[in-house]
């Protein structure tokens, strides 16, 4: 895992040109470093290093492997509370959008399209945030 302060976490990560065997070994393994670390609920790919666009996500319904993710529609605004993995001792409140639409391609590189609301709606947005070079505390709004 990376944390504050390591530079990997700024920059954009590179998108995917063919899901591969390749790529789907680094998803498999980025789900199971999530299924290893307390409370996680999803990682994107330079979280762990890797300047791929990938994001892996488990809020308890399911694995989620995203490539290439982009939000396509977004709509309403919710106040959140979050946490992020690699800045482990800080909790913040932003505001988010309500519901996200985001397109990507699943691990068999066919194209999804899912629909996110309130808790997945942040998922969504905070991981593909990282895939920009963009961390949860750019946004914060007030300190917990």
């Amino acid at each position: 895992m990376r944390y504050e302060g390591d530079e990997i976490l700024r920059k954009k990560c590179k998108e995917i040109k063919a899901v591969d065997d390749r790529i789907r070994e680094i998803l498999d393994d980025m789900a199971e470093t999530l299924s290893n670390t307390p409370n996680g609920a999803a990682v994107a790919a330079n979280q762990l290093g890797i300047l791929k666009r990938l994001v892996v996500i488990d809020m308890g319904t399911g694995l989620i492997k995203l490539v290439n993710p982009v939000i396509r529609q977004a709509e309403g605004e919710q106040e959140v509370i979050e946490g992020c993995l690699s800045f482990p001792d800080k909790v913040g409140k932003l505001k988010r959008p309500r519901t996200v639409v985001v397109e990507a391609l699943n691990e068999n590189g066919e194209t999804i399209t899912l629909t996110g609301t309130d808790e997945m709606a942040k998922c969504f947005c905070h991981e593909i945030d990282h895939l920009d070079g963009i961390c949860f505390t750019d946004k914060v709004t007030e300190w917990l």
